[in-house]
């Protein structure tokens, strides 16, 4: 049986044992074992300390009765300096007990020196690495899964809650994060109901994937939030917003695109900021159309001392107001890798006769042919006549 089949060539082994015939039994054992190991012996916990917390070492023998330490004693110190590592106890016919309490406290085996021969020890010295590899997996799977729920919660957190009292509107919403197991995405999204009775809605995406994007959105749809609650607006709140971004984010060429909707107490007007992004759809008694032609300018963090142009849209008694990230009309949509495209939505809008998110949503996907894998982030409102 092959002592290295599987581990490590040439393995280490550390021989913590004071009593030299049972040193060199198990030296001579080793020597005979095919693929012999290198063996380190010292003779107490003391002088075996420099090895333990050195590299390399991939099994460790510990006698449960040496001068500095004995029984359970003597394995808490070495699991204390190499909690990784390897290790079996050996003990003596009268110690058996002990032995098993060693295995029950961390040991990955025992071994009993008036019964041990070669095959029964090159077994155990593979066996106890490949446990104690299982239980370090198992442990790393354990913290991995307990960091993934601290981050599911944390990022479920930072997402928006509306807060909208009126009565008289239809909200809808769709978020879909492009990285796989994640809850939050460069792209953002928050619906405001002010004191006054204004409506404000955000859309944005922050270019590029991943956590550190993630978080930059983040903090700039809850900057929006505070901003607009303490009674700021327009051109005041998107210089904020480019202030912070510049501020926060890791590369100069991160930028961020956006649209703000501000919909009168009266709900019959809207004001729009489009900066850098895809422009809305308005539906007015059927018709859809696109809310703008040009932008209201550039996207945050690319020009400083930039003033946005605000855009007027009528709205009348029934509408509805859809803003989108361009993870929506950038999806392809035939063989070709045509994509959406706004004129796209436009179409499916009017062929479904109306924004209903989740169908738009999933007749995208049919069109795409697999799962979208852009961020998405989509807010439609809506009003009906009395």
């Amino acid at each position: 049986m092959p002592l290295a089949h599987g581990l490590p060539v040439p393995l280490t082994i550390l021989l913590i044992e004071d009593d030299p015939q049972d040193a060199f039994l198990v030296e001579q054992l080793l020597a005979d074992a095919p693929g012999p190991p290198k063996i380190i012996w010292v003779r107490s916990i003391a002088e075996g300390q420099p090895h333990l917390t050195a590299p390399g070492i991939h099994c460790v023998f510990v006698d449960l009765s040496l001068p500095d330490a004995s029984g359970l004693e003597a394995l808490q110190e070495v699991l204390a300096v190499a909690p990784d590592t390897a290790i079996l106890v050996l003990t003596g016919l009268n110690d058996v007990q002990v032995a098993i309490d060693a295995v029950a406290a961390g040991a990955q085996d025992y071994l009993v020196k008036q019964e041990i021969d070669e095959r029964m020890l090159a077994r155990a010295i593979r066996y106890a690495i490949e446990r104690k590899r299982g239980d370090v997996a198992q442990r790393e799977l354990v913290a991995e899964r307990l960091l993934a729920q601290e981050t599911a919660r944390l990022e479920h957190g930072l997402l928006p809650t509306p807060m909208l009292h009126t009565t008289d509107l239809h909200h809808q919403t769709s978020y879909l994060p492009g990285r796989a197991q994640s809850l939050l995405a460069g792209d953002f999204w928050d619906t405001v109901e002010t004191r006054d009775g204004s409506i404000q809605v955000l859309v944005g995406d922050v270019c590029g994937h991943g956590p550190d994007e993630a978080a930059l959105g983040a903090a700039l749809r809850i900057a929006w939030r505070t901003l607009v609650l303490a009674g700021r607006y327009g051109n005041d709140v998107l210089s904020i917003l480019d202030t912070l971004l510049r501020h926060e984010r890791n590369s100069p060429e991160i930028f961020t695109t956006l649209c703000t909707a501000v919909i009168s107490p009266s709900l019959d007007w809207a004001q729009l900021y489009v900066v850098g992004h895809p422009p809305p759809l308005v539906v007015k008694r059927g018709e859809v159309s696109v809310a703008t032609d040009a932008p209201s300018g550039p996207p945050l963090g690319i020009f400083p001392d930039i003033e946005w142009l605000p855009i007027e849209v009528d709205l009348g008694d029934d509408w509805t107001l859809l803003l989108y990230t361009d993870g929506l009309i950038e999806a392809t949509v035939s063989a070709g890798g045509d994509l959406l495209g706004t004129e796209g939505l436009v179409r499916l809008v009017r062929e479904q006769g109306g924004v209903d998110l989740d169908k738009i949503i999933t007749r995208v996907k049919e069109l795409h042919e697999e799962e979208l894998t852009d961020d998405l982030a989509a807010v439609a409102v809506s009003r009906k006549p009395r």
